[in-house]
């Protein structure tokens, strides 16, 4: 009769120990440093594609706006200098007419080479891109830190509820995580400057 009771007794607490949730309670926090590992991953991608990208964008709109420039500016020179009979009595008029001539067809020539390569000015593109490159990003980084979040919900569960509370009291000790808060003034977007 002692006998089976000691192998009741031994067979309980074999049980009670397979279903103490230490096991759970160690994946629980290895699901949180996990997920937060997510976030800063995340946070990193932003940090490293953010700024190629303005710089990408920048570097275009101002490879138009050079174009635009040199072609808005040749126009002007060649509009400022009068054609007419005097001019080829005049070596020094004739030679900034023809200075300007040349200049009004290499920037024509150099838009004329941006049309052909590029139909439409891309610039508006490229800003279209960086935009939905922004949201995407900012939509990856709201998605891993709802992940982390729910992730320290279920660690937090598992540590507070019976019988893993009895088993993180006496053997782990494992404190509550904090899930992801929001930084003061965190309620207005970041704006990007050009």
């Amino acid at each position: 009769m002692k006998q089976l009771l000691l192998l009741m007794l031994g067979l309980l607490l074999t049980g009670m120990l397979s279903g103490c949730g230490y096991n759970t309670i160690q994946a629980n926090e290895e699901a949180v440093i996990a997920a937060w590992g997510d976030v800063e991953a995340t946070y990193q991608r932003r940090n490293d594609l953010i700024p190629n990208l303005v710089e990408v964008v920048k570097g275009y709109a101002r490879h138009e706006a050079d174009t635009l420039k040199a072609v808005t500016e040749a126009r002007a020179s060649v509009g400022s200098i009068k054609a007419g009979r005097e001019l080829i009595n005049d070596p020094a008029a004739l030679a900034r007419f023809q200075q300007a001539q040349g200049e009004m067809s290499g920037a024509l020539s150099r838009l004329l080479l941006v049309a052909e390569r590029y139909p439409d000015l891309k610039a508006n593109q490229n800003f279209l891109d960086l935009q939905k490159q922004l949201e995407g990003t900012e939509n990856r980084i709201n998605v891993a830190r709802q992940r982390y979040n729910q992730a320290v919900q279920v660690f937090n569960t598992s540590i507070r509820t019976f019988p893993n509370s009895l088993t993180n009291s006496l053997l782990l000790k494992l404190e509550r995580k904090e899930p992801f808060k929001a930084e003061e003034g965190a309620k207005e977007a970041p704006k990007v400057k050009f």
